[in-house]
């Protein structure tokens, strides 16, 4: 088992009616909020109202519009001006992932007397950072229980993921009604996105029989319960443990003690939506399967062996490599199975920029290190069989 520090200061309130706690939530972090969101959902499902109903005494300023894939330009740097104008206190971020991880950019540009990218990019470290309390209306990235968020820089084609200890949330509520009125298209690529977070994090050379049976547990989860959610977009239920599954994906539990991924999915799809901004979750999904094809080898078919007879009840007794294929095919028609595009030209893309994209990814995400390494060819390859 590799040697691990691990520890997260986010408070999670989670259930029916949790808002009711907002008012007592925010009162600790003074009276300066920006509300951060993204398009009208807010407003019609009532949240947004919601949120000015309870906070009656507050001096809210707002910044909407962040979008998915948020954009350093203009969402981080229109919330970084806000803050420092209206000397703001605490963000209030509501909505799914992506006005959530555009936030905490927003928090430690905050407090930084540099260009925010510098923060984004590594290449300083923040010293502080505003205090975040999210309402997430979206089951997929896991960002209210984690400490990073993905920032896209359209003019460079970058998508940075940034992590910062500073940028956990303070407090993150999480009610599955919020996510009843959430597209059948949205759901099943939220929970693509989720089932890849545990992926990245099973596919390691070196894991522990605890976490393998928290990531298959999690992923059959995932399959059950969002299959009742297409089905009954207000069965509770299953809404709640899609959001539970989802929050517990990303934020390091389930690798505590295994040795380094790579995650090299997210790292190719990163590429893809800097370069076209698709979907996340959609592109992660077609990805995937062709990236397991691509390494299945001696080396990694043990594992998929493992991930084809615990998570999809591949029979044990088949070869080897049968039941990596198998589990590899099944990965690939449970995508399909909930509506999701498996082919990256319906979602508009061609061989156009998949060399350059390849360039990008090899020189950028550090794929050379990962559990089955990945260099400038493999992933053009990878790229070009998803098409």
């Amino acid at each position: 088992m590799v040697n691990f520090e691990y520890q997260t200061p986010t408070r999670l309130m989670f259930g029916r009616d949790a808002i009711k706690k907002l008012p007592a939530v925010m009162e600790r972090f003074g009276k300066r909020v920006l509300l951060s969101y993204g398009g009208g959902s807010i407003k019609r499902t009532g949240l947004y109202a919601k949120v000015k109903e309870l906070l009656p005494d507050y001096e809210i300023t707002e910044l909407s519009g962040i979008q998915p894939n948020p954009k350093y330009d203009p969402s981080v740097l229109d919330g970084v001006r806000l803050c420092k104008e209206k000397q703001i206190e605490v963000i209030l971020a509501v909505g799914g992932g992506s006005v959530l991880d555009c936030s905490k950019a927003i928090a430690a540009g905050a407090c930084y007397d540099g260009e925010p990218w510098d923060l984004i990019s590594g290449k300083v470290k923040a010293k502080a950072a505003l205090p975040i309390v999210d309402i997430i209306t979206l089951a997929a990235t896991g960002s209210e229980y984690d400490c990073g968020g993905v920032i896209s820089r359209t003019e460079t084609n970058d998508k940075i993921g940034y992590m910062d200890a500073l940028l956990f949330p303070a407090v993150s509520i999480l009610d599955p009604v919020y996510t009843f009125t959430v597209s059948r298209r949205q759901t099943a690529a939220g929970t693509a996105d989720a089932m890849n977070h545990v992926m990245e994090q099973y596919f390691t050379g070196e894991s522990t029989l605890l976490n393998d049976g928290f990531m298959e547990a999690t992923l059959k989860s995932l399959m059950v319960n969002v299959r009742k959610a297409l089905e009954n977009p207000e069965d509770y239920n299953a809404r709640a443990e899609l959001m539970l599954d989802c929050t517990y994906g990303c934020n390091g539990i389930l690798s505590l003690g295994s040795s380094y991924s790579g995650w090299p999915c997210h790292g190719m799809e990163h590429a893809l939506s800097a370069y076209y901004d698709i979907t996340h979750g959609e592109g992660l999904a077609i990805i995937t399967p062709r990236w397991m094809k691509h390494i299945l080898s001696e080396k990694t078919v043990e594992r998929f062996v493992k991930y084809g007879v615990n998570v999809f009840g591949i029979d044990p007794g088949l070869g080897k490599f049968e039941i990596a294929e198998r589990a590899i095919q099944a990965t690939y028609d449970f995508f399909a199975s909930i509506g999701i595009p498996m082919h990256l030209k319906e979602l508009g893309i061609d061989e156009g920029r998949i060399d350059e994209m390849a360039r990008h990814v090899a020189e950028n995400e550090g794929l050379e290190y990962a559990w089955a390494p990945l260099r400038q060819r493999d992933i053009a390859d990878i790229f070009r069989a998803s098409l």
